[in-house]
């Protein structure tokens, strides 16, 4: 076998949301930032945690092109803003239950896409 990794069963999630989404007053995005660091908390004790945290809108993007130039740019109708999380779960309907959470939390819906499996990451 050598060093064959083999598939856990696990899969990674992206949940994810828009700034946009987030219509809140001051002291609903108050209380929402503090449902959802509960939510974040419930994930990493649980295990299923990955990686989270929220686009920083204020540093402007750049395009590093394959030939090493960068430029302040980005592709044509990207709009990467918002927050995400990353998790690893058994089952999908897992993955939704966590969206759901996440979404109660943050007050907004939450887009679910599902990570190809990858044996090296």
């Amino acid at each position: 076998m050598g060093n064959a990794v083999h598939h856990t069963g696990m899969t990674k999630y992206l949940i994810s949301f828009p700034s946009e989404a987030m219509r809140l007053s001051e002291e609903e995005f108050r209380k929402a930032g503090i449902d959802a660091r509960a939510v974040i908390d419930e994930a990493k004790a649980s295990g299923v945690y990955v990686f989270g945290g929220g686009i920083n809108e204020g540093v402007a993007p750049e395009l590093v092109s394959a030939d090493g130039s960068v430029r302040p740019d980005t592709y044509a109708g990207s709009r990467l803003t918002g927050g995400f999380t990353v998790l690893e779960l058994p089952t999908r309907q897992d993955a939704v239950e966590w969206a759901r959470k996440i979404a109660v939390a943050c007050r907004c819906s939450q887009e679910l896409r599902e990570f190809m499996y990858d044996p090296a990451s």
